[in-house]
């Protein structure tokens, strides 16, 4: 009976017996432990902050550690934080404390990184000469000037709009609009303001440009629709965000780290949101025009080379506007292609907005661990890039503008609906991914058993003498 309830193999690991003394540890083991330490926490910190998954991270700073011989060792990360203790045998343990400063999206150090990382594990650097390597990755100017990015963001947002389906007046505004927004969070930041109100002035100078533009185009004699332009500056504000890493802490078994950053998600997109609503709301009091928000109907076959063309260059533009080098941009530009496409197909097969997101993602996942294998970028590059042209700032702009004009529950519906979809994205590219490791996890088994077959002298039938 008791094998019945009881499960047949013990929940934890044998405990490995002690040893008798202390001399049966090896002395270079208490002179490089700390050190390890210290260099794969560090290591984790610009993962966490670059938006990795808290279990990637673990999975990662566990790798150096038994890369450089520290087998015992323990690692916790939790949100900002990641505490790592090694055993010592009759000494007490060695145990180091990181904090994530902050959370800055730079893909050229994560990319640094990940290459420093596949010459720890192959061995093929000192743990001293990685802390000199991982400090000149930390110190090391960005690839480009800051116009630079700042031209890059102005160009995400016109991709995204032409993804969209604006008129070349639309990407033009939404361009400007988000090149402004660039430039005065920068000067906001470097005064200290915290990030909810720099997103809430994001929100308010992604929806000002196009309303004005809007109520003034019959005096100029213009044709101009402000939603979808607004909805581009929105995309390019929910870009910002982590929300690869906050569904993958979910999925993936880190529920304190994955409430932490939703948590800060949701907030966010609450300012973003504010200010948004701040300026429809005095544009309706001061007289302005009444904005038409309509739901598009699927694309035309015609539209759909323009349309793909602009999701790659959205998800190449983001990357390079969060620094990314070459070949990474290169990569993300295919995965926001291959995004797009499975996304307008799936909804021109009359899946809903979610299940086509989900369906849409799932490439994106597999795009990236395939960039990996070619040593073009890392995965989260292209994970994050590439739902890009994918966010959901159409249907978050429509349940804004319902919820100010009395439309509560359809308002809240198209909100949550817009969760939904983020939420999907995520799902989507962390499917991906796993499948795309599984796969290439089997392959190498096949290939390792075809090559024990092929050894000289030996044959699956045969047996020892």
């Amino acid at each position: 009976m008791s094998r019945i309830v009881r499960e047949t193999d013990p929940p934890t690991g044998a405990m490995p017996r002690l040893p008798a003394s202390r001399a049966e540890i090896d002395e270079a083991y208490y002179e490089r432990v700390g050190e390890v330490l210290d260099l794969a926490g560090n290591i984790g910190a610009i993962l966490m902050a670059s938006g990795t998954p808290a279990t990637a991270t673990m999975d990662q700073v566990t790798a150096i550690t038994s890369a450089y011989g520290v087998e015992r060792c323990e690692v916790d990360v939790i949100n900002t934080t990641i505490h790592i203790a090694a055993y010592r045998g009759p000494s007490s343990p060695v145990s180091t404390l990181h904090i994530v400063q902050s959370r800055s999206i730079d893909f050229s150090r994560l990319a640094a990184v990940d290459r420093l990382i596949t010459k720890i594990r192959a061995g093929e650097v000192s743990p001293t000469d990685a802390r000199a390597e991982l400090d000149e990755i930390i110190v090391a100017p960005h690839p480009y000037r800051r116009w630079i990015a700042t031209l890059a963001w102005g160009a995400l947002a016109f991709a995204t709009a032409g993804t969209l389906g604006a008129g070349w007046l639309g990407c033009v505004v939404s361009a400007l609009s988000t090149m402004t927004i660039d430039r005065v969070n920068r000067r906001l930041n470097r005064h200290g303001l915290p990030f909810f109100f720099q997103y809430a002035v994001g929100g308010m100078i992604a929806a000002a440009p196009p309303i004005i533009l809007y109520w003034l185009s019959p005096r100029l004699g213009l044709h101009f629709e402000p939603s979808i332009a607004i909805a581009a500056g929105l995309v390019v504000l929910l870009a910002g965000l982590s929300l690869v890493g906050s569904v993958g802490d979910v999925i993936s078994g880190a529920p304190v780290t994955a409430a932490g950053r939703f948590f800060e998600l949701v907030m966010m997109t609450g300012a973003t949101i504010a200010g948004v609503a701040l300026v429809l709301h005095l544009a309706n009091r001061f007289g302005a025009p009444f904005v038409a928000i309509d739901a598009h109907s699927p694309p035309a076959i015609a539209e759909f080379p323009a349309r793909v063309a602009f999701g790659a260059a959205s998800a190449a533009a983001y990357a390079l506007a969060c620094y990314a080098e070459r070949s990474a941009a290169i990569a993300a530009a295919f995965g926001g292609a291959a995004g797009t496409i499975a996304f307008l197909l799936a909804q021109g097969a009359g899946l809903g907005a979610v299940v086509a997101s989900f369906v849409a993602a799932v490439p994106i996942g597999l795009v990236g661990r395939l960039m990996e294998r070619r040593n073009l970028a890392p995965p989260m590059v292209v994970s994050i890039a590439g739902i890009v042209p994918l966010l959901p700032g159409l249907a978050l702009l429509h349940g804004i503008y319902a919820i100010l004009n009395d439309q509560s529950a359809v308002g809240f519906a198209s909100v949550l609906g817009a969760f939904a979809i983020g939420t999907a994205l995520a799902a989507g590219v962390t499917l991906g991914e796993w499948s795309s490791w599984k796969v290439r996890r089997r392959r190498l088994q096949a290939r390792r058993t075809n090559r024990s077959l092929k050894l000289p002298g030996r044959s699956p039938l045969s047996s020892a003498d």
